[in-house]
């Protein structure tokens, strides 16, 4: 019988260290949590992603006048007045997983003592914007989130790969499905 909280990859760790875990780990949690697995141990084929390169080229070509915030554990594209963290994202759909990294980063800041109103997510090749409300209920989702990535990150096996149409386009394709 499982504890509360626990996950399909084994027990929740709420007290975990929060400190090691960036944006793009809850990313990939959201994503597909074997891509999290093998990131956290240092498998890191990205480089290769032509999807990623161009993601790349999308974040460096807009919103050219903000400045990127360095957290250590992660970066944040930047936050405005009034503590709006803003995230650009290449994609030409909205995702929950790219709410989830803002909310994560809204965690974050609230962590170092600053009040955070919300977060905006920019889609600029489709010209639309997400917001993503930070309240007590984003904070217990990001809490949470955080709670399964250090239970992902510390099972001894792999999770289980996506079905394979839910793969294309990911840089850990050939790992996954390699003959």
């Amino acid at each position: 019988m499982s504890a509360p909280g626990d996950t399909p990859y084994g027990p929740a760790q709420p007290d975990g260290d929060s400190a090691s875990l960036g944006g793009v780990h809850i990313k990939y949690l959201h994503h597909c949590p074997r891509q999290l697995w093998l990131y956290g141990r240092g498998y890191r084929p990205e480089h290769r992603s032509e999807l990623v390169a161009f993601g790349e080229v999308v974040d460096d070509t807009t919103f050219i006048r903000r400045r990127d915030i360095d957290l250590g554990e992660a970066k944040i594209d930047w936050v405005t007045t009034g503590a709006i963290v803003h995230e650009t994202k290449s994609s030409r759909a909205p995702s929950p997983a790219h709410a989830a990294q803002v909310r994560h980063y809204c965690l974050l800041l609230e962590r170092r003592g600053i009040t955070v109103r919300g977060g905006t997510v920019h889609y600029p090749l489709i010209r639309r914007t997400t917001d993503v409300p930070w309240d007590d209920d984003a904070r217990a989702e990001a809490e949470n989130a955080e709670a399964q990535a250090h239970a992902v990150l510390a099972a001894t096996t792999p999770p289980p790969h996506l079905a394979r149409r839910e793969c294309r386009g990911c840089s850990y394709l050939d790992y996954c499905w390699g003959d």
